[in-house]
């Protein structure tokens, strides 16, 4: 059975049998009917995914696994902040009339810096340290600046990367590149799975581009929370069957990240629940 089924049902119970509820206290969000949108939650919450083992997708429903890459590429390699560029509607409660969702995401992404040896982007940092300095203990990217706060329509949830390199001795010489996930919040029935495979895709791209192998994605969630409109739906579906993982893999010609598309993403064996359908989302 899938690890990633095993792992998202432990949360969910532990977070709706042990965790507080924010009931009563002022709280940002709301529902469609204007209702504050309360949430149980567990602070501090850490998954641990091996992709050398397999793909972590969830069984128990469907993750649009293309529309994660979609949405993946278009932070960190299109590097932009308007949904015009982007397939998924996920985004479009955030966005104004003319489709930005202000300076958040992908803009950071593509925010230059300079530096001695001249200047670079996050990504394109990433990539060259990963490929000139794999050891290096300093690549990473971070979406939460803060003097452009004001100026996004919302705070970056997922906000922040860390990639580690470790040398594990393979056969063909290649070393293994891990991702540390950092979190700010998340909606764990709407969003944990969909941040989970994007950022185990863009693990395997980064790795693929720079000749190492994917490995660990480490993901920290400061605040994991349920819902209150959630409760039943997540009960419903932490109760239904597993099934194995699904084989996910990239087309090996591809070596440069900025040439990967959805067309390079493969699934194979995909087998899964029902979709939940209409599931209401705080704004």
């Amino acid at each position: 059975m899938s690890i990633a089924d095993k792992i998202f049902v432990s949360m969910c119970e532990d977070i709706i049998a042990n965790g507080t509820t924010t009931e009563g206290q002022r709280v940002r969000p709301r529902w469609e009917d204007g209702a504050s949108a309360y949430t149980i939650k567990r602070f501090g919450v850490c998954n641990r995914y091996d992709l050398r083992v397999e793909f972590p997708a969830i069984t128990l429903r469907r993750t649009a696994l293309k529309s994660c890459m979609d949405e993946i590429l278009w932070i960190y390699q299109r590097k932009s902040n308007n949904i015009h560029d982007l397939a998924p509607h996920i985004w479009d409660s955030w966005a104004d009339a003319d489709g930005s969702i202000g300076r958040a995401y992908g803009y950071q992404v593509g925010k230059v810096t300079r530096y001695p040896d001249g200047e670079y982007d996050q990504m394109d940092r990433v990539l060259k340290d990963l490929r000139e300095e794999p050891f290096s203990r300093r690549i990473l990217t971070n979406l939460y600046s803060f003097e452009d706060l004001p100026y996004m329509n919302l705070y970056p949830c997922a906000y922040s990367c860390t990639f580690n390199v470790t040398d594990d001795r393979r056969e063909d010489g290649r070393l293994t590149l891990n991702l540390v996930l950092n979190q700010r919040s998340q909606d764990v029935l709407a969003a944990n799975n969909w941040n989970v495979c994007q950022y185990a895709l863009l693990l395997m791209m980064v790795a693929q581009s720079v000749g190492m192998v994917a490995g660990e994605l480490v993901h920290m969630i400061a605040d994991a929370h349920v819902y209150d409109r959630h409760v039943e739906l997540v009960r419903e579906l932490i109760s239904r069957p597993q099934h194995p993982a699904p084989q996910v893999s990239l087309n090996p010609e591809v070596t440069d990240f900025y040439d990967f598309s959805t067309d390079d993403l493969r699934v194979e064996n995909y087998v899964y629940g029902p979709q939940i359908t209409n599931i209401p989302i705080a704004v």
